[in-house]
């Protein structure tokens, strides 16, 4: 059995692979994510028809396949609400994992990322399986999210068990395996750690709640009591990179997850000025790039313990760089 990277330095986590330059949630895109050196691929996973779990950002995939253009699945356009939220499109749970295969991944930021629609049309929609796999012959750790768990098993299509039973079928079911299992509910991850040992990691947001009401807002699960509660169920913390800073000066949440046995694993780094704050900015295109490796400095001097990019390159990069500072300053 693989064992889990090692905690002694920060893990870069490749985000939906390396989805700075490869459309996200496809095989090309975590292959780069390991070549650039990155510890932890991550699939977030929603159903299908059928029951396997398969990786995109959501169910709703016009944005990240070619659906649209497949007058085959016309008639599958259809609106729902999902956490409260009304959505029009096509969804994984109505197509089977044949049908989705014949689809094929594009790019979802466009605008944003124009050199990646070079790769629209090239890769499949992968399994959960095949991104195990993948996981396994490049001995990297996955950090699979589950998306929305209250709304599928309200539609009969919960992803708890099955994404328990591949990681059982995978050998991975203890606190050394090569899994960290993400959400920003609650109960779900309440669930899970009676079914499997594998590590857990409490997502939370600078803003809103947990969608099956299991806290008043997130702002409540950071307090230090607020982080207690969550560390009864999970290994670690998530959140967005944004809380740990109020403008320019850090906030207390690494140091109180900390304090309350969590690891801390902010997202997401990207390298374009839209997503830098203000002092990394380079310029006023919002498609260019900015100083990355220096935001993600700053953060690992904060005391993080693994953090979300879609630039793996820059991040081991900033990692390993203020690891060798470290070293240095000893």
């Amino acid at each position: 059995m693989q064992a889990a990277p090692s905690l002694s330095d920060p893990i870069v986590i490749a985000h939906r692979g390396a989805s700075g330059e490869r459309p996200e949630h496809t095989i090309a895109a975590y292959e780069l994510a390991i070549a650039q050196g990155a510890d932890v691929i991550e699939p977030d996973l929603v159903p299908t028809k059928d029951g396997a779990l398969v990786a995109r950002h959501e169910n709703e995939i016009s944005e990240t396949t070619d659906v649209a253009d497949h007058p085959e699945f016309a008639s599958r356009k259809t609106t729902k609400t999902i956490d409260g939220k009304e959505l029009t499109g096509w969804f994984t749970e109505d197509f089977t994992l044949a049908e989705l295969k014949t689809l094929r991944a594009k790019e979802r930021l466009p605008l944003m990322r124009p050199d990646n629609r070079a790769f629209d049309g090239q890769e499949t929609i992968p399994t959960f399986e095949e991104v195990i796999a993948l996981a396994k012959k490049h001995g990297v750790a996955i950090y699979p999210e589950t998306k929305h768990p209250s709304y599928f098993a309200s539609i009969g299509k919960g992803t708890d068990a099955p994404l328990v039973a591949a990681l059982q079928k995978a050998g991975w079911d203890s606190a050394e395996a090569p899994v960290f299992i993400q959400s920003f509910e609650v109960k779900n991850l309440q669930r899970l750690r009676g079914m499997t040992k594998v590590r857990l990691i409490q997502l939370v947001d600078g803003a809103g709640a947990p969608a099956d009401g299991a806290a008043p807002s997130y702002a409540a699960m950071v307090s230090p009591a607020g982080l207690k509660a969550v560390a009864v169920y999970a290994w670690g913390l998530g959140p967005n990179k944004g809380m740990l800073w109020d403008g320019d000066a850090p906030t207390s949440i690494v140091a109180d997850a900390h304090a309350a046995g969590l690891r801390v694993h902010p997202w997401t780094y990207r390298a374009e000025n839209y997503f830098l704050p203000g002092r990394h900015r380079d310029g006023i295109n919002p498609r260019g790039r900015g100083d990355l490796q220096g935001e993600i400095a700053e953060a690992l001097r904060l005391g993080i313990d693994g953090f979300f990019t879609d630039f793996p390159a820059i991040g081991v990069k900033a990692r390993d760089e203020a690891r060798h500072a470290s070293l240095g300053a000893k």
